[in-house]
This record gives C-alpha cells, sequence and structure tokens, in this order.
C-alpha cells in the first residue's frame, strides 16, 4: 500500500526523474564534493600556498567562486589552531597573557586568545594600515589589503596548526620553527601580491606586519591600563 502511495506521487510530479542510483561512483562524488580541491576550503589554502598574490588578486578582480570567502577562511583557520591548541596542550606560541596579574590586560589577552578569528580581523585592521602607508603608490584601497591580510592571515594559523601538532608529537620546539616560517609566508606573500620583482616589497611587508601586530597588542595593554585606571579611581 505505501509504495503504491509513492508512485502515485512520483506520478504527480511534472518532470519526474529518477534520481541516480547509489553506487561506488555517487559515493565517491560525494566524497569529493566535501574534500573539494577544485573549489573551496583545500583548494583555498592549495592556491594561497603556492600563488598567494595572484590568487587574491583573482579573487578580487576576476573570480569570487572557487575562493572561500575571506573572513570566514580567517575564521575557520583561527578555529582550527584553537581546537588543536586546546586538544592537545601545546604552549600557545601566538599571544602570552602572562606577566599581568589581575589587570584588565590579562582578560583582553585572554580574550584575544579565546576568540583569535575576531582578533585577527581586528589585527587586520591595523596591520593594513601600515601597509597602505608602505605601499601608498599602488592602487589597492583599504578594504582590498584587508582581504589580503584575511587570506595571509589564516593560511599563518594554519602554519602555527601545524607547528604545534608536531610538537605535540615529537617533543621538539617547533612552534618557534612556525613562528619563524609563518613571518616568511607573510613577507613572501605581501611581496608577490604588490610587484613580485621588486626586493624591497618583502622587507616592507614584513616591517608593516610587524609593526600592525604591534600596534594591535599595544593598543590592548592602553585599553587594560585605561580599565584599571577608572576602577581604581571608582
Amino acid at each position: 500500500m505505501n509504495k503504491d502511495i509513492e508512485d502515485k506521487e512520483f506520478e504527480k510530479r511534472k518532470d519526474p526523474k529518477p534520481l541516480d542510483r547509489i553506487d561506488g561512483k555517487y559515493v565517491w562524488n560525494e566524497i569529493s564534493s566535501v574534500i573539494n580541491f577544485d573549489r573551496g576550503l583545500f583548494y583555498t589554502i592549495r592556491e594561497l600556498i603556492i600563488k598567494p598574490g595572484s590568487t587574491v588578486r583573482k579573487f578580487l578582480f576576476y573570480d569570487r567562486k572557487r575562493i572561500v570567502k575571506p573572513m570566514v577562511f580567517l575564521i575557520v583557520c583561527s578555529l582550527i589552531y584553537t581546537l588543536f591548541q586546546q586538544l592537545l596542550h601545546f604552549e600557545d606560541g601566538y599571544v602570552s597573557a602572562e606577566g599581568f596579574g589581575d589587570s584588565a590586560i590579562t582578560n583582553i589577552l585572554n580574550w584575544i586568545q579565546k576568540h583569535y578569528g575576531y582578533a585577527n580581523i581586528l589585527m587586520s585592521i591595523f596591520i593594513a594600515i601600515w601597509i597602505k602607508l608602505f605601499f601608498r603608490k599602488y592602487d589597492y584601497n583599504f578594504y582590498e589589503i584587508i582581504i589580503l591580510l584575511c587570506f595571509i592571515m589564516g593560511i599563518g594559523m594554519l602554519i602555527y596548526t601545524i607547528s604545534g601538532i608536531l610538537e605535540s608529537i615529537t617533543k621538539l620546539k617547533i612552534l618557534q620553527i612556525g613562528a619563524i616560517l609563518g613571518f616568511i609566508y607573510t613577507a613572501w606573500s605581501i611581496g608577490r601580491f604588490f610587484e613580485k620583482n621588486k626586493k624591497m616589497n618583502y622587507l616592507k611587508g614584513i616591517f608593516a606586519y610587524i609593526l600592525g601586530m604591534v600596534t594591535f597588542y599595544f593598543l590592548a595593554v592602553i585599553l587594560g591600563s585605561g580599565i584599571d585606571l577608572i576602577s581604581k579611581i571608582q
């Protein structure tokens, strides 16, 4: 009886078209749609590692369908880092909240540690200011530089994640190597985005990145100190 009802419902459709049989090909296509190297997360990671400059320019001006949206990409990569860091308990070398006691600074830095995705987006604003200053002759606006940084910083978080995993397995101090690789990747990516044949661009890229990070954390300390001062006055 149930089959008769299903057949009648099927016949009522304007364009009855049977679904593909579930076989080996179907299962492979479903797996490929999740682990996709032609578009999506894995494709984005691969392209940003191989050719970051041209990949970001392509996203900005030609094709935005195959690459993961920049802020989503940064948040996902930051979340991956946070999950592995909490799971494996490797030393968090990205930012430390130690040394400030009961100050509001500690609370701010702890928030950064727990919300790397949002913190990295905020940090990218300050890095972008310095990049805009160092590369002012190039015709990229502030928001386009933010997009560049979201992609670069996302890969940076994945580098830290892999370093942390390897450190947990081998018990060697690999996170420090990961930090160095992260800076090298950042300088290389920024240089290739603006003009890959100019060696000075790579140096300016790393200085802009470092100054942006320093500015971000300096303002975080100033904010925490201000909150402490207001609390004492009250």
